[in-house]
């Protein structure tokens, strides 16, 4: 089990902060970048206010904000070797077991 420093909650103030401060940096008002990511404008607020947001409108932002690209790898696989053992069993196997 991992051990994990930073809540979801507070994952999810940081994003909202992240995104105002590019939004900011980039001089675009929440009207301009609801009008761009049509994301309405109360949900923008609503996200930079107490970072609630579903998935589908952080994209959206993340799109028109140029930072969509770093989501594909949100979930990669690490490249981390436990064992010589894992590492052998790992080039053994050709298929998935059913």
């Amino acid at each position: 089990m991992a051990l994990f420093l930073i809540t979801p909650e507070e994952m999810s103030s940081y994003l909202a902060e992240k995104v105002r401060a590019k939004r900011l940096e980039l001089n675009l008002s929440q009207r301009t970048l609801s009008e761009r990511s049509k994301v309405s404008l109360s949900v923008i607020k609503k996200f930079e206010r107490e970072g609630k947001i579903s998935l589908e409108s952080l994209l959206k932002i993340a799109l028109v904000l140029d930072a969509l690209e770093p989501f594909k790898d949100l979930f990669k696989e690490k490249d981390v070797v436990t064992s010589l053992d894992t590492l052998l069993e790992e080039k053994e196997r050709k298929r998935g077991r059913r």
